[in-house]
């Protein structure tokens, strides 16, 4: 019986030490994502499909306000 109390008080002690490493780590930016934000710009933007005559349109017409 004594076993099973060693092996509570063992197992509390490792999942305090886990808990106090898995603060430290994200209070020193371990898991802040810097991937994310340099990709993000790729694919924000959704694809929207507008009329072509109206595309033509606009294009002309920044052409001859140039």
């Amino acid at each position: 019986m004594s076993v099973i109390y060693i092996l509570i008080t063992v197992s509390i002690f490792v999942a305090v030490l886990f808990l106090i490493a898995f603060i430290k780590a994200v209070r020193s930016g371990q898991y802040d994502d810097d991937y994310t934000p340099s990709v993000r710009m790729l694919f924000d933007d959704e694809i929207v499909k507008e009329n072509p005559n109206k595309l033509i349109q606009t294009q002309t017409e920044k052409q001859k306000s140039i």
